[in-house]
C-alpha cells in the first residue's frame, strides 16, 4: 500500500513538473483578445497534422522546458493548422480554408507565410500585430531561444543577428 501511495505521489509530482513546462498554446483569435489587456508579441506556430518536421519541433523545440518558459512568459503563443477548416476573422476579413488540389489551405497562415506554403514555418509578431519576421523550417531549441530572445530584444532597435548571436549566452543545457 505504501508502495502504492509513493508512485501515486510520484506521478502526481511528475504531471505537475510537466503541465509546467509546456508552451500555452492559444488561438489566434484568442491572443488577439489577450493581447488588447496584456501586450506582446505574437509567435505563431504554422504546421499542419501531416508535417514530420512539425511534429519533431513539438517535440523536441517546444517541449524544452527552456523553450516553453520564455515563450510563455514572453509571447502569446498561437498554434496555427496551415490546413485549418474554420474562418478567422481579423480586422474586419474573415479568411477560410481555400480548397487546393487533395487538401488546401487556410488564407490567414498563407498571407502571414507571403503565399509561401511551407511546414513549419514560425512567424514573430509585434505586439502591435505588424510582421517582424518569418522563419520556415525547422528550428532546434538553441537556434529557438536565441531567436526568441533575439526578437524580443529586437523590437524597436537596430541590432543585427551577428552581433546578438556573438554575445548570446544560452540557458540550454
Amino acid at each position: 500500500m505504501k508502495k502504492n501511495i509513493a508512485l501515486l505521489l510520484i506521478l502526481a509530482v511528475t504531471f505537475a513538473i510537466n503541465a509546467q513546462e509546456k508552451v500555452n498554446w492559444v488561438s489566434f483569435d484568442k491572443a488577439i483578445e489577450l493581447n488588447k489587456e496584456n501586450p506582446k508579441p505574437f509567435l505563431v506556430d504554422i504546421y499542419t497534422d501531416w508535417c514530420g518536421w512539425c511534429k519533431k519541433m513539438d517535440k523536441d523545440t517546444y517541449a524544452n522546458p527552456v523553450i516553453a518558459a520564455y515563450i510563455n512568459e514572453n509571447y502569446h503563443a498561437v498554434k496555427m493548422d496551415g490546413e485549418g477548416k474554420e474562418p478567422i476573422t481579423y480586422k474586419e476579413h474573415i479568411f477560410k480554408f481555400k480548397k487546393q488540389g487533395r487538401s488546401g489551405y487556410h488564407e490567414l497562415s498563407a498571407l502571414l507565410m507571403n503565399g509561401k506554403l511551407s511546414y513549419p514555418t514560425t512567424i514573430i509578431l509585434t505586439k502591435e500585430e505588424k510582421l517582424l519576421d518569418r522563419i520556415p523550417g525547422y528550428i532546434d531549441a538553441k537556434k529557438m531561444e536565441m531567436a526568441l530572445a533575439y526578437y524580443i530584444k529586437k523590437e524597436g532597435k537596430e541590432t543585427t543577428w551577428a552581433q546578438f548571436s556573438k554575445n548570446f549566452k544560452s540557458n540550454i543545457k
